[in-house]
């Protein structure tokens, strides 16, 4: 198997062990068991079970941000731009049944160590800034005015999707984002595009 291929295949199955037992209680027999290869194979990739949890948290932060990124791209329109801000993060969340990769970055039990906290900061810090960019462009507002309000925005976003997947999703992803974004949007829009 080409390396490149066999390191998703290792990082796939760290995350599903990570996920159901926690970064304490997971062990590399477990992982490479996982993977279905010998240990030797997995340390080949990875030096240390930091080193590969710290490489998955790498791949699903880069994952969240860009998907912040993008959904910001492709549109003009602030409030349509809100709802895919929200669909980005309710969608990684939702994804949550399947590979855990929210509860990774967010609900990690590695959270007090210095790499895994960076990590962590710097996706809320990168999905922010990107909503702080479309801000301040739009809107004239200074840069620490415009990452206030993308504060407010990513950290709403953020706190609710991680609600909703914690509360067992009480009500459905679309009315979720709906009632969120229509909250969202009466305080935004108060804050117009310069050009308007």
């Amino acid at each position: 198997m080409p390396r490149s291929a066999r390191r998703i295949q290792l990082l796939a199955a760290a995350q599903e062990v990570f996920v159901a037992q926690g970064y304490h209680a997971a062990a590399m027999d477990d992982i490479a068991e996982r993977a279905g290869v010998s240990k030797p194979v997995l340390y080949q990739h990875f030096p240390g079970k930091l080193d590969l949890y710290l490489a998955l948290l790498d791949t699903q932060t880069s994952a969240l941000a860009e998907g912040v990124r993008a959904s910001l791209e492709g549109t003009r329109d602030n409030r349509e731009r809100i709802h895919r801000v929200l669909l980005a993060y309710f969608g990684f969340v939702d994804r949550d049944d399947h590979d855990g990769a929210f509860r990774l970055i967010f609900e990690s039990d590695l959270v007090n160590d210095p790499e895994v906290r960076k990590r962590v900061e710097s996706v809320t810090a990168r999905t922010m800034e990107a909503v702080a960019d479309t801000v301040a462009s739009d809107t004239g507002l200074s840069r620490a005015e415009a990452e206030l309000l993308a504060t407010a925005l990513t950290g709403s976003a953020q706190v609710v999707a991680r609600w909703w997947l914690a509360s067992d999703r009480p009500v459905s992803q679309e009315d979720a984002i709906t009632l969120l974004e229509t909250l969202l949007w009466r305080g935004i829009s108060n804050f117009p595009r310069r050009e308007d």
